[in-house]
This record gives C-alpha cells, sequence and structure tokens, in this order.
C-alpha cells in the first residue's frame, strides 16, 4: 500500500526531578545537601531511510514518545538521560506542524533533524544552599518535553514529471528510458502509485523522472486518482506533457493537453508556471494530419513538441536529449525552508494559570504548579519560601490582590488549601 500522507503525535522525554538529600557518614559533621540533578529526558529526531518509499508505518502508530530523564540521587549524582527517539521517514517527506501548517523540516538529505527536544533535568537540592540557607529541602523538578502534533507529507525528489491522462503512455515511456518496471496495460488507472526511475542521458550525467498517476478532468477538486499524486508534482523542475496524439480511444489531443493544464493550475500556480515538454506519443498510430495539426496548435502556445512512440522507442532518444538540456538551464529540485517557529522557553510557556472563586476560595488552576508543589516541604520554612518566590514570579500572587484577596482568605492550589497573609 502506497502512503504519501499521515499525521501523527509525537512528545520528548522530560527532564527528571533534582534530588532532595544530605550527605550523611560516619565521622562527617556537616556534610550538607547533596542532592544530584535531574537527567535530561530523550529528544525525537527524524532521519532518512533510503530503504522507505511510503508513509505506510504511520498508518497504524500514531504516537511517539521518548524516553524520560531519571531524577537525580544522594551524594550530586545525576539522573541518567532519557534515550532519544529516532524516527526513519522516506527520502521528500516534509514535517509540518499540524496546528498552524509551518514547515519544520524538510527530510530530502541524509542529515538527522531534532523535532522534538527533551527537557532539562530539573536541580538537586544542591543548588539552592546558601550562606543564610544551609539546609534546603527543596529541589526543581524537571522541566516537560516539547510535543507536538505533525503532518507527514512524502514529496517525491525527482527532476522531471511525466503527467497527461491515464493510458497515454507514460509508463511505458519511464520502462524504456529507465530501470524502472511499472505495471503496463491497456486499460485506465493501470500505475496506482507514483514510479521514479533514474534516466542516465550519457556517462555521468542523468536525471530523477516521476510517472504521476491517474490525472483526469476534475482530480485538483478531489476527482479520480490524480488529486491523490498532484503534490508529487511539486518538486520537479521540469514537466513532460504526454499527450494520445492518435486520438485511438476517440479523445481530442487539444483537449485532453487543455483539461491536464487546468487540473495543474487550479491545483497550483506555481506548478502550472514550471517549464514544459510535450511529448506527442504513438505516433505510429497517428495520421500525418493528426500530427501536424497538434504540433502547430502546441508550438503556437509556446512549448516544445516532440512526437514519439514510447512503444516503439521512436523519438524518444531526442526527447531525453532534450530534457536533459532544459534542466541544465533550471535552478535545483525545491527544497523548502523550515520556518521559525516562535521561541517560547519552556518556563514562559508553562506557566499559564487561572484563578476563580468559589464561596469565597480562591482556587488555582496551574498544572506546572503540580511538579513543583510535589518538592516542596510544608514543614520546613525555607521550603516555604521558596514556593512563594515561585507564586509571586509567576504573577498568581499579583492575580490575587487584583482579584481583591484580603488576608485570611483562603487559597485552594491543588485541594492544598492555606490562609493568605501578606
Amino acid at each position: 500500500m502506497f502512503v504519501d500522507i499521515a499525521k501523527i503525535s509525537i512528545k520528548a522525554g522530560d527532564g527528571g526531578a533534582g534530588a532532595v538529600s544530605f550527605h550523611r557518614e560516619k565521622y562527617v559533621a556537616a556534610g550538607g545537601p547533596d542532592g544530584g540533578d535531574g537527567g535530561k529526558g530523550g529528544d525525537i529526531i527524524f532521519q532518512v531511510d533510503t530503504n522507505l518509499s511510503t508513509l505506510l508505518d504511520f498508518k497504524y502508530k500514531k504516537r511517539y514518545f521518548a524516553q524520560n530523564g531519571e531524577p537525580g540521587s544522594k551524594r550530586r549524582c545525576t539522573g541518567k538521560n532519557g534515550q532519544d527517539l529516532v524516527i526513519k521517514v522516506p527520502k521528500g517527506t516534509l514535517v509540518t506542524d499540524a496546528q498552524t501548517g509551518r514547515v519544520i523540516a524538510d527530510l530530502s538529505d541524509d542529515q538527522p533533524v531534532v523535532i522534538a527536544k527533551g527537557g532539562r533535568g530539573g536541580w538537586g537540592n544542591t543548588h539552592f544552599a546558601t550562606p543564610t540557607r544551609q539546609i534546603p529541602r527543596f529541589s526543581k523538578p524537571g522541566l516537560p518535553g516539547q510535543q507536538y502534533e505533525l503532518t507527514l507529507e512524502l514529496k517525491l525528489l525527482a527532476d522531471v514529471g511525466l503527467v497527461g491522462f491515464p493510458n497515454v503512455g507514460k509508463s511505458t515511456l519511464i520502462s524504456v528510458v529507465s530501470e524502472a518496471k511499472p505495471k503496463i496495460a491497456n486499460y485506465h488507472f493501470t500505475t496506482l502509485t507514483p514510479v521514479l526511475g533514474m534516466v542516465r542521458v550519457e556517462e555521468g550525467k542523468s536525471f530523477v523522472m516521476a510517472d504521476i498517476p491517474g490525472l483526469i478532468e476534475g482530480a485538483s477538486e478531489g476527482v479520480g486518482l490524480g488529486h491523490e499524486f498532484l503534490r508529487h508534482v511539486d518538486r520537479c523542475r521540469l514537466i513532460v506533457h504526454v499527450v494520445d496524439v492518435s486520438g485511438i480511444e476517440g479523445r481530442d489531443p487539444i483537449e485532453d493537453f487543455e483539461a491536464i493544464n487546468r487540473e495543474l493550475k487550479n491545483f497550483s500556480e506555481e506548478i502550472y508556471s514550471r517549464p514544459q515538454i510535450v511529448a506527442a506519443n504513438k505516433v505510429d498510430l497517428a495520421s500525418e494530419e493528426q500530427i501536424a495539426k497538434f504540433e502547430e496548435y502546441i508550438r503556437e502556445k509556446g512549448y516544445e513538441f516532440y512526437a514519439i512512440s514510447a512503444a516503439a522507442r521512436k523519438g524518444v532518444d531526442e526527447l531525453i536529449h532534450a530534457v536533459a538540456r532544459q534542466l541544465d538551464t533550471l535552478p535545483p529540485i525545491k527544497q523548502y525552508e523550515p520556518e521559525a517557529l516562535p521561541v517560547v522557553l519552556p518556563e514562559q510557556d508553562n506557566r499559564k494559570f487561572s484563578v476563580t472563586v468559589e464561596d469565597g476560595v480562591y482556587i488555582v488552576d496551574a498544572d506546572w504548579l503540580g511538579a513543583i508543589l510535589s518538592t516542596v516541604n510544608m514543614d520546613d520554612y525555607e521550603s516555604l519560601q521558596y514556593f512563594q518566590r515561585v507564586l509571586r514570579s509567576s504573577g498568581i500572587i499579583d492575580k490575587l490582590e487584583e482579584m481583591g484577596i484580603n488576608e485570611g482568605d483562603t487559597v485552594s492550589i491543588f485541594n492544598l488549601e492555606f490562609d493568605y497573609i501578606r
């Protein structure tokens, strides 16, 4: 099964929590805090695998998680970093943010790309020791790893795209000019997936050709198979438009030519404006009058014209050399530049909160506070001071005062209730 688009969700590993620990050893006085830092969460990395040609694997597995970092431990031991998760994709895969449509990466070479970064490990209580705070009984939790909903879209990396109605001879053409062996039969929609072939022009000179299957009228609006594969024309530098000039199926080659171009234009003005060479196929079944009429029409439109018979390999070499000459004048295969995502620090991104009042109780809702609250020792004065500084720096106390809280009013955070004191 050929799958060229998929949606998945990924999450990098969370950082491990810092440890609260104190050095205790016989004959060692005042050992002090020795809680180690948490380990970094694993990254999610995308890498090209040339053995893959489809996104089929992502049809059955939709969620990917990297390993979390391990918590710190005593004796200043840092927790183990989480293992990175490497996801293999076929060459030419475009990775975009499913929510915003931003391009995150274009996997068109062998370089691995980090798509989601793991969270940093939290600090152990060793970091919070000062001359005046010698027994810190709190630590920092690790930061969460980045997570995204992604769209994966496979856009074939081909220099030349063959377009045209079904059964006009595209598969036959690519089979005689390359080592590609598509299924060939005398009925429509023989080719159900794009086919790539390497065309060798001469020693040291070659290009990649793609047979784009199943374009018919209305393809850009979802009719037939063509709309499934129009995206694969996107990277092509040159379009070879194959037309059955013989009209053996009762079709008019001029009408077919215009119909396919309308579909390309409706799908993308940029693709429609790409250089185009017209190959009038099946000339061995056409009359000289049919060929001359079609050639005159095409040349008036300003396109290069070549009369060929792919099955008999007539005129094919001239066409291939013309394609090679044209490619020499064109820019490289299109690659997408990653779009910069808004720079948001994890600390800022996760410090969103809301405050509501129910029956005189001020209820603070902040998911990120749970991890911090779990590291606070409510029986330790310095630990409580640290928690108060977090509430102040995050803007929660300012919000409470803005809402008119008075001394002695009750504040609830994760069902932990305490009286507000100025």
